[in-house]
């Protein structure tokens, strides 16, 4: 299973670089970020990290028709991936944050975000482009400067149709803070998906943003983790079924704008839930153990590993330079020949 790292989207391109060249010489397969509505622009931040590399890949996570449209997309895109010699990724995504900044409202989803797969793999053909798509239209459009190997294009799909439709036609797929129960339940979908299509399963590649708050002590971890609850997709809707039951998860219902107020305050205080339930969040939804237990961790990515993912994408928080090193050093080597 390839291991990647997602670093905080408001780096520097200095920083990017740096961590991203670490990243590398660790063996990590790539680096990402979020592309978020207030933080640098994710493809002109990486230049400087393509130029100074050699294999590692590079992209955002996960940017929205609804807020750049496919043409421009394709546009940024394929210019990052003629930079890193044919080493750029995206995953394109419904909306999002940077969408509803706008005050865009997306709709009919899953067409939009094939329509928009559709377009950047013709762009990267290198050849002339005309597009009449139901939602998007592309009159002309020739990269013939494209000449490195198309850059890889996930689908962010949390949800079964956008799964089911996504396995049919796109590179990969990646999922948000699934835990193992339901990435099966994702793999099912995507199985039974490409199976109904006659679709060759080879190659396809399943990906999990996942949060990693490794540290050096228990109480570290925690505290860190806590602080982050309210921006993991498990916190909400049905996906709270997984982690909790009963009276624990309607309180965590009840005090939804308690994690958002401690997420805002960067405080790992949730105001009205009980700690124990908190930690038990953590430690379910998250990787938020002591370094000493990092053997804890491996058998659960192994466990991801086993439910479908052929990636991972670790989310790093503070001190992200202590968390390549362990993840290079004790993670890669222990699922390099899963």
């Amino acid at each position: 299973m390839k291991i990647s790292v997602i670093l905080e989207s408001n780096n520097s391109p200095e920083t990017v670089l740096r961590l991203g060249k670490l990243a590398e010489e660790y063996g990590l397969g790539g680096v990402w970020v979020s592309n978020m509505s207030d933080a640098r622009d994710p493809f002109i931040n990486f230049a400087q990290l393509g130029l100074a590399t050699q294999r590692i890949r590079v992209g955002p996570i996960a940017v929205s028709p609804f807020e750049l449209h496919p043409l421009k997309m394709t546009s940024s895109l394929l210019t990052l991936n003629e930079l890193t010699h044919g080493r750029a990724q995206i995953v394109v995504g419904a909306g999002g944050g940077t969408a509803q900044a706008m005050g865009v409202k997306p709709q009919r989803v899953v067409r939009a975000v094939r329509e928009c797969f559709e377009i950047i793999k013709a762009g990267a053909t290198g050849k002339p482009v005309r597009y009449e798509g139901e939602l998007f239209k592309v009159g002309w459009y020739n990269a013939a400067w494209a000449k490195s190997p198309p850059p890889i294009v996930y689908i962010g799909a949390n949800g079964p149709q956008m799964l089911r439709a996504a396995a049919r036609y796109a590179d990969g797929i990646m999922v948000s803070d699934f835990v193992i129960d339901r990435v099966c339940w994702a793999r099912d979908i995507i199985d039974e998906s490409q199976q109904a299509s006659g679709r060759d399963p080879t190659g396809f590649r399943m990906n999990n943003f996942w949060a990693w708050h490794v540290k050096d002590s228990a109480e570290e971890a925690l505290r860190e983790a806590r602080t982050w609850l309210a921006v993991r997709g498990t916190l909400y809707d049905h996906y709270l079924d997984d982690i909790l039951e009963g009276k624990e998860k309607q309180l965590v219902k009840d005090n939804i704008n308690a994690f958002i107020r401690a997420y805002q305050k960067k405080s790992p205080d949730i105001d009205g839930v009980p700690d124990d339930i908190v930690d038990k969040i953590v430690r379910r939804c998250t990787s938020a153990s002591p370094a000493t237990e990092i053997d804890y961790e491996i058998d659960r990515l192994q466990q991801f590993r086993e439910a479908g993912l052929t990636e991972i994408a670790l989310r790093l928080y503070d001190e992200p330079d202590k968390s390549i090193r362990l993840i290079g050093e004790k993670v890669v080597p222990a699922l390099a020949n899963l």
